[in-house]
């Protein structure tokens, strides 16, 4: 582990202050971070600690919407009783991720900023283009079983391994941040950043940005909504491919479908277009199928990783006939019904 200097922020003024120096980094709930730290993959020059600011706690927003605070623990907003009533998408999503203990610490902003997952990328002794750009991607061509089918480019194949994060993207939550320069919203559409020749960055937040907190918008989902996570074992692991469904009916035709996939791109994956498809559909198997294939016909695996372009195709139709039955997977017992 590198040598670097620590400041503990008691404003976020001092917050923003701290982080101008080059190299610096912000240090919430350190679930990420500190592990980085430890492989020497993360070198910060100056730690940036926002614990004690007061950006913790959720709000209801005049919209009917909910604002999560960057700092609330994923725990408290998986057991809140306004999140499970008006976003149980995301609830579940949580619950789906981590472990229990590591849920009781990591935070909202942090969890956006997982950096992407990648054996050769938490190996320092390894080439890897997100650590050292221009150094190679040895994942495309080596073992890349858990690696990305979507959205990829020849810099880089790993995959953003938030469960979190692909809830978010499915309900439209929107980013707030603040700068020296003062305060903008960034959509979740455009906050993670698919990998193309730079893949060293993840998201489009400035060096210079602090993450203050998450709106999410009114519920439109209710009970027909369903996030699930195939896995190697049914705790503590990463997606092999997960879906975050949410559809409204109206007379039993469709008039809104979300569906976001994790496991499977540099970024939570959305296909507007495919979402499209289902509206004015009958909520059957047939539809979710064609929405399906629709999604993963740009998919392209490279090996190791060809399994998932079936699997993914499977998981959206298993998760949306689950939303459309308002029968959502179970994050407790975990198996897939």
């Amino acid at each position: 582990m590198n040598r670097f200097s620590y400041v503990r922020a008691t404003s976020l003024d001092e917050a923003l202050s701290a982080l101008a120096v080059p190299g610096a980094a912000i240090l919430a709930g350190g679930t990420n971070l500190v592990d980085l730290m430890k492989y020497d993959v993360a070198k910060p020059a100056r730690l940036v600690d926002i614990s004690r600011l007061p950006l913790g706690g959720i709000t209801a927003l005049d919209d009917g919407g909910l604002r999560l605070g960057a700092l609330t623990p994923n725990a408290d907003t998986a057991y809140d009783a306004r999140i499970q009533a008006r976003a149980p998408l995301l609830a579940s999503a949580i619950l789906a991720g981590a472990s229990a203990q590591l849920r009781n610490v990591a935070t909202t902003g942090g969890n956006l900023l997982q950096r992407t997952r990648c054996a050769y990328f938490y190996d320092p002794c390894m080439p890897c283009n997100k650590r050292e750009p221009g150094s190679g991607c040895p994942a495309i061509g080596g073992v890349n079983r858990m690696h990305a089918i979507l959205g990829t480019s020849e810099a880089c194949i790993a995959v953003h391994p938030s469960d979190m994060c692909v809830a978010l993207a499915a309900l439209d939550a929107r980013i707030n941040v603040e700068s020296p320069g003062g305060a903008r919203v960034i959509p979740i559409a455009e906050f993670h950043r698919l990998p193309g020749d730079q893949p060293q960055t993840d998201s489009t937040l400035g060096a210079d940005e602090i993450i203050t907190s998450v709106d999410l918008p009114a519920d439109r989902f209710g009970p027909h909504h369903s996030y699930l996570k195939l896995r190697d074992r049914l705790s503590y692991a990463f997606a092999l491919v997960s879906v975050a469904a949410g559809l409204r009916l109206e007379d039993g035709v469709i008039v809104e479908a979300r569906i976001a996939l994790g496991g499977v791109a540099h970024k939570p994956w959305r296909d507007r277009e495919a979402e499209a498809l289902l509206v004015g559909s009958a909520p059957d198997r047939e539809a979710f199928d064609h929405a399906a294939r629709a999604i993963l016909a740009p998919a392209v695996g490279r090996g190791g990783n060809d399994y998932k372009i079936e699997l993914a195709r499977r998981a959206v139709v298993r998760a949306l006939s689950q939303a459309a039955a308002g029968a959502p997977q179970s994050q407790s017992d975990k198996k897939v019904r």
